[in-house]
């Protein structure tokens, strides 16, 4: 028990200082665009450079697991956090620290701060919506949905493990 809560906290500090140092190469952009469409790839640029990188790091995770290629899989991998928007590094501190102050203080309208909030905490229905304006196909939308849902099949077990390593 300890060990595992200390390993969830090293995780988290690891992620805090990937956050601080965010890239995405020439290579790694033209990679994961290979799996999306163009409205989709546009749909990428709107994501935060550190939303990039970590959609990129987990469409790798999910390509070294997956039994074929799957693009609707590869596509949800590299989009299923488009929904959060712009958030800055305290506002996601406190949605994995203090998820229950941040269902205190998240609103749909209101300031900025709050909106944000917001995003982060209903993300996947956010950024499911987002991929059908982009044209997405029905099961990258679904991936991305339930993306915070208990895996109701393999693809979605895939997703989620390659999300949470």
């Amino acid at each position: 028990m300890i060990a595992r809560s200390l390993s969830r906290v090293w995780h988290r500090v690891r992620q805090f200082f990937g956050a601080l140092r965010s890239r995405v190469t020439p290579t790694e952009r033209a990679a994961a665009y290979h799996w999306l469409t163009p409205a989709e790839q546009t749909l990428f640029e709107t994501m935060m450079l550190r939303d990039q990188q970590h959609g990129i790091v987990v469409l790798s995770r999910v390509r070294a697991s997956a039994p074929h290629e799957d693009r609707a899989l590869f596509a949800a991998a590299l989009l299923h956090d488009c929904g959060k928007g712009h958030v800055t590094l305290w506002q996601r501190i406190l949605h994995v620290a203090a998820p229950w102050a941040e269902a205190n203080l998240a609103r749909q309208s209101g300031s900025a701060w709050r909106q944000a909030l917001w995003r982060l905490r209903y993300h996947p229905d956010i950024g499911a919506n987002m991929a059908i304006q982009a044209g997405s196909d029905a099961e990258t939308v679904r991936l991305i949905r339930e993306q915070d849902k208990k895996p109701a099949d393999p693809r979605l077990a895939l997703l989620q493990a390659a999300d949470d390593a």
